[in-house]
């Protein structure tokens, strides 16, 4: 009868996990030469034969040298691959239109708005200071790129980005302990998977997000390897070097928080071990935590700190995104009409433009249009654009004496004063009613309703002071300064424009509402005079106020958050790019990147299949694969040793759980997604398929190695050459690759 132990030996054998051997080799341990013993020889007259030492061959020369050989080629296929022809297509291409637009505004120094951290863009447009560009060009999509403008060396310098994440995933698959033949094929299929390729061959900023990705993971797999020689230079330099890529990663896009929370169940996981050791002083323990925290918490949030520093320290002149920021920011932006020769205390007849202070708050705003149901008034809205429909004139209550242009009388506006805000664009009160709100229904709805003669005491509204920056006198509203909410007289609720987007038929602005809620510390439901004009009050320069930088860092980033949010499908129109989260690992699309016209040198964006598909197949089978081991487990059978288990927990577990982090938070998320948000979660899924090849394969002789890997390159390499045209241009009638066209929802050909 067979015992536990020989069937331990035999599914040893056929998982592929050599106990000795592997474990032998896992501990790093000095190759011994074998011992010879030696039996005893009758003496002969003859002299032995003196070996002759064998010459290394070439390939044995080149095997040795391979540390050095394996990366510099690989690096050098990266860089082809992502320059060769890059500038061919002379248009400006896909998002190309946003952030070389970006770019443009950091060499005008005009201040922008948009939902990513500022990192990728300031190199963007360094990118285009080094080319000798001065800003003027519009990025607008599909125009052709001017003479002036050396848009090649822009995309090179993104392609850049794209090339260095080769070499480093090649660094990466030999931390996580993988036998050379996978660490090759991790390497490959990096190089040679399509829309890596692709998208890297852009001014956008998915080159540079892989980057950090990239190298996020590199130095966390280096760091771990290092885990026993705590506190040494080296230990603390990759300890350094994890903390700054992911302060750069997050300071690109926020998908960067992905692999931050990566590194951090790691670090959570370690700690909690050291934790256990009882034999470890509580000095060592403190001193472990405290050089994470400094390390891995307080240098990233540093590094993104410092990134938008320079952003705000760059864009010193008034742009397109002002309405995004605080009225004191936009009041010291040179170029800026905010606070420049307004009279500084508002009166009744005072012509003004209301800020919502929110985070990411627009200009109280009205137009001509109506809701579609509830009071089918005029709508009120917060909107983040300059223009005359954000203009409102501060009149007296109706019971008030009527307000006369001509006459000298001025009439303050203070704490408690109950007013009328009149749209000066087409004459209507601010109003409210006990309409329900169309969106927030718990709101009562905003609207614009009569004219100077025609209304009631809905139109009123009492100003309650809730704080001024520059004064403790609340007598008197100023501009900029001053901070009051506005109740309604007869309601009593508070006038305030939150987070929520109206639909198309409000044209995607901020649904402003009156609210039952009195939250004084609410800041939607805070405003602020914004810009003003008075005939009857000297204007006057309010002079620099000094805004506070964590404040607008605040601000900013919330507004941000907010308006990310705000991407989502638009049900009244088709998005023939987006794409869906499910669609992404089986390559169920692709996207065309530019117009399809057979004289446009065309793209799509399209993966390698047998990168795409393998590596989603390789997902489930390592669950698979754990679920077996678990199993064996239970039912009694050491088959793994702790180098086995430590392998697949940290070469394994650790890149499948990268890829649920940076491809789950999609499937929840209600925004607009596309193709590219699937490659960061790609590149755990192509490690966790090279470590089930690694696996596999380490304990099998060399002729079946051989032959599986030589498959797999050929395949892979086959079939980037085979989609090559996709990622290179495609030049002349779409019709001529159509045999690219495998499936319909592939939109190679029409």
């Amino acid at each position: 009868m067979a015992t536990p132990t020989d069937g331990s030996e035999r599914a040893t054998t056929v998982s592929g996990a050599d106990l000795v051997g592997d474990a032998a080799r896992r501990r790093n341990v000095p190759p011994v030469a074998p011992t010879v013993i030696e039996t005893p020889q009758p003496e002969d007259k003859k002299k032995a034969p003196v070996p002759v030492k064998k010459e290394q061959s070439f390939l044995d020369c080149i095997a040795s040298w391979e540390w050095i050989v394996a990366p510099a080629v690989f690096t050098f296929l990266a860089f082809f691959t992502r320059f060769w022809q890059i500038g061919l297509s002379p248009i400006v291409t896909w998002d190309e239109a946003h952030f070389g637009k970006f770019g443009s505004h950091y060499l005008k120094r005009e201040f922008y708005f948009d939902v990513h951290p500022p990192a990728g863009k300031l190199l963007v447009g360094l990118s285009g200071l080094l080319a000798g560009y001065n800003g003027s060009f519009e990025f607008k999509s599909g125009e052709t790129y001017p003479e002036e403008i050396n848009y090649t060396f822009m995309r090179q310098f993104n392609a850049f980005w794209g090339a260095m994440c080769v070499p480093m995933a090649y660094y990466t698959a030999k931390e996580l302990n993988f036998k050379l033949p996978a660490v090759w094929l991790v390497t490959l299929m990096v190089l040679c998977e399509n829309s890596y390729t692709t998208i890297s061959r852009f001014i956008l900023l998915d080159s540079m997000l892989l980057f950090g990705t990239v190298a996020t993971t590199l130095c966390w797999a280096k760091f771990h390897n290092l885990r026993k020689k705590s506190f040494e230079p080296e230990w603390f330099f990759w300890l350094f070097l994890t903390g700054l890529s992911i302060g750069f990663v997050c300071s690109v896009k926020w998908v960067g928080l992905f692999v931050t929370a990566l590194v951090g169940l790691y670090t959570i996981e370690d700690l909690w071990n050291k934790f256990g050791d009882t034999k470890m002083p509580v000095k060592v323990l403190t001193a472990h935590v405290a050089a994470r925290v400094a390390c891995l918490i307080i240098l990233p949030f540093a590094v993104y700190l410092v990134s938008f520093a320079i952003h705000f320290w760059v864009l010193t002149n008034s742009g397109p995104g002002d309405a995004q920021m605080p009225s004191l920011f936009q009041a010291n932006l040179r170029g800026t009409e905010v606070g420049r020769d307004s009279p500084l205390e508002l009166a009744l007849g005072s012509r003004v433009t209301i800020k919502n202070m929110g985070y990411g708050g627009g200009l109280l705003h009205s137009h001509v249009q109506t809701y579609p149901e509830g009071s089918n008034q005029q709508q009120v809205t917060c909107y983040h654009h300059k223009d005359a429909n954000n203009d409102w004139f501060f009149f007296p209550n109706r019971r008030e004496q009527a307000y006369d242009e001509n006459s000298d009388e001025i009439r303050y506006i203070g704490d408690g004063s109950t007013v009328r805000l009149i749209h000066a664009q087409t004459g209507r009160n601010l109003h409210s009613h006990e309409i329900p709100a169309p969106m927030t229904k718990s709101d009562k709805e905003v609207s614009c309703y009569g004219n100077l003669t025609v209304g009631d005491e809905k139109d009123h509204w009492k100003i309650e002071v809730v704080k001024d920056t520059n004064s403790r006198d609340r007598s008197k509203i100023r501009t900029l300064t001053t901070a009051f909410r506005l109740k309604h007289e007869v309601l009593g609720c508070y006038l305030r424009a939150g987070t929520v987007n109206l639909p198309q038929w409000g044209f995607k602005q901020i649904e402003t509402t009156c609210t039952k809620t009195n939250n004084p510390r609410d800041t939607y439901t805070h405003w602020n005079v914004e810009s003003h004009t008075n005939p009857k009050l000297p204007p006057a320069e309010p002079g620099q106020f000094k805004n506070q930088f964590f404040q607008d860092f605040i601000h900013l980033n919330v507004a941000m958050m907010t308006s990310n949010n705000a991407l989502v499908p638009d049900p009244d129109k088709q998005d023939d790019l987006a794409s869906q989260w499910w669609q992404w690992p089986i390559l169920h699309v692709g996207l065309r990147m530019c117009s399809w016209d057979d004289k446009t040198v065309k793209y799509f964006l399209l993966g390698n299949p047998l990168v795409y598909w393998g590596s989603t197949v390789g997902l489930g089978v390592f669950g698979l694969l754990v679920v077996w081991y678990t199993l064996r487990w239970q039912r009694g059978y050491k088959e793994l040793g702790q180098d086995g288990i430590d392998q697949i927990h940290y070469a394994g577990v650790y890149p499948v759980i990268g890829w649920f982090l940076h491809y789950l938070p999609f499937i929840v998320m209600g925004r607009v997604t596309y193709v590219h948000h699937y490659y960061p979660a790609l590149y755990f899924a192509i490690l966790s398929f090279g470590f089930l090849a690694d696996w596999f394969l380490r304990a099998r002789s060399k002729r079946t190695q051989a032959i599986a890997y030589g498959i797999l390159y050929a395949m892979v390499i086959g079939l980037y050459i085979f989609f090559m045209p996709i990622s290179w241009g495609m030049v002349g009638p779409n019709q001529q690759y159509k045999y690219m066209k495998w499936f319909d929802n592939w939109r190679i050909s029409d």
